[in-house]
């Protein structure tokens, strides 16, 4: 099961690397990671994605929970959650007509097109890691070059009373 766990740590040297060891000692793999400063210098939030049975997330999150530096965990609800992936892919062109076909699908898929240059396409997508496959699935044919990922940055949704 895929699962986006979000970990409010305080902000302070090695605290990334006792997350993502506690993770490697219990042989347990992230999908993603990224770490940022929150509005409160102090803390820092950490969004991870993993695939793990119940009872593993379930330990996972016991554990993370258990460290001194954290401060709060949630897993998060995909369906309650704002989450999202930012990509960097380089495409080839191999002639001058993929320029415009490229640039279509970016458009139909909201990206922007940075460093069009005669043998490659610098594309920019920001969306949930779903969209993003469908985008390089479509592309694949062209040619990619290089691609570089953020990981899921994600907070859950407002509470209205």
């Amino acid at each position: 099961m895929w699962s986006i766990i979000s970990v409010l740590v305080e902000n302070k040297p090695g605290v990334l690397f006792k997350i993502t060891h506690l993770f490697r000692s219990r042989n347990y793999n992230i999908d993603s990671i990224s770490v940022g400063i929150t509005e409160n210098p102090e803390f820092s939030r950490m969004t991870i994605t993993t695939a793990a049975e119940e009872k593993q997330l379930t330990q996972i999150l016991k554990q993370l929970d258990k460290l001194i530096d954290t401060v709060e965990v949630k897993l998060l609800d995909e369906k309650k959650s704002i989450y999202r992936e930012l990509v960097l892919m380089k495409i080839r062109i191999n002639k001058p007509s993929d320029i415009k076909e490229i640039t279509d699908l970016a458009n139909a898929f909201k990206c922007d097109v940075h460093d069009v240059r005669k043998s490659s396409i610098i594309i920019e997508i920001t969306s949930t890691p779903d969209r993003i496959n469908a985008f390089e699935e479509l592309v694949k044919g062209y040619g990619i070059l290089e691609i570089s990922r953020t990981g899921i940055c994600a907070l859950e949704r407002g509470h209205d009373q």
